[in-house]
């Protein structure tokens, strides 16, 4: 069953990222711009929540959303949250660090309109996983990954390059190697764990964030991407309306702060702000603000 959507507001949105939760198998104590871990909570957003924010999205234009986190596979409801987009006609992006799938989940990966990413730090499992903070993750995202492969998808790959003589480039074309159609290199942000204590800045961005993009976090405050989750403008808890959050001058204000760049000047190191649905910088491919 596909539910129609209402008719476009004034405000145009195309791509809604939906942090739907901050637990995650991993820590990542030296990057995780959302500072998930295993005992990060799901936040304050109830699946009816979720579900009605994904309605006036798609009243609102969207065309694409994003499930993320922390992980979102460790959310309870996902698959329902996700079905519920489904049904709306949305294209579902899942960001996951394919730690564990579960049967589920397979069954949702296989949808048409159902789009996989992850990441990948290194070739070398130890690296990886120092990275990561968990023993064995190399081992358990690289096995899904082939997994995925397997059963006919087509996983996207993004290497998050911390600097340090890290293995980044080797990841890539490993990952090439195994057969990933689309791998795409892009360094650190100094968002979350990464600013080390440091205020998060607008420099960081891609340029692009809150440019018909926006994303709702645990608690339902909306911000103008994951990374930017400093910069928000409301929130779309306790039945608040999305429209009226992103039709704010409080909206108008964050993103007008975010410094955009016109130019074809390359984010580091091989993408270029450009319209996209896609939250993550892709070689030879246009990018939003990155996951």
């Amino acid at each position: 069953m596909t539910i129609a959507p209402e008719a476009p507001s004034t405000a145009p949105l195309r791509f809604l990222s939906l942090e739907i939760t901050s637990r995650c198998q991993l820590t990542c104590p030296g990057h995780c711009y959302a500072q998930a871990g295993p005992t990060a909570g799901h936040g304050t957003m109830t699946t009816d929540n979720w579900r009605r924010v994904l309605t006036e999205a798609a009243g609102l234009g969207a065309t694409t959303v994003q499930m993320i986190g922390g992980e979102p596979l460790l959310h309870p409801h996902l698959t329902e949250i996700a079905r519920h987009a489904l049904d709306l006609g949305l294209r579902v992006r899942i960001y996951s660090n394919l730690y564990r799938v579960r049967a589920e989940h397979w069954l949702l990966f296989e949808h048409p309109r159902v789009s996989l990413a992850t990441t990948v730090y290194s070739d070398d499992p130890a690296e990886h996983d120092t990275i990561t903070g968990r023993t064995g993750s190399h081992a358990a995202t690289v096995g899904t990954i082939a997994e995925a492969l397997r059963r006919g998808l087509r996983p996207a790959v993004a290497v998050i390059d911390l600097g340090n003589g890290q293995r980044a480039e080797q990841a890539r074309s490993a990952m090439t190697a195994l057969g990933v159609p689309h791998v795409r290199v892009d360094r650190v942000r100094a968002v979350g764990n990464a600013a080390r204590g440091a205020l998060p800045s607008t420099a960081e961005l891609c340029g692009r964030c809150g440019d018909r993009k926006a994303a709702v976090l645990p608690s339902g405050d909306v911000s103008v991407c994951e990374v930017g989750r400093f910069l928000t403008a409301g929130t779309v808890a306790a039945g608040a309306s999305l429209a009226s959050v992103l039709n704010s001058d409080r909206w108008a204000e964050i993103t007008a702060s975010v410094p955009h760049r016109a130019s074809a000047d390359p984010c580091p190191p091989d993408c270029q702000p450009a319209a996209s649905d896609s939250c993550a910088p892709a070689k030879g491919e246009p990018c939003g603000p990155m996951d």
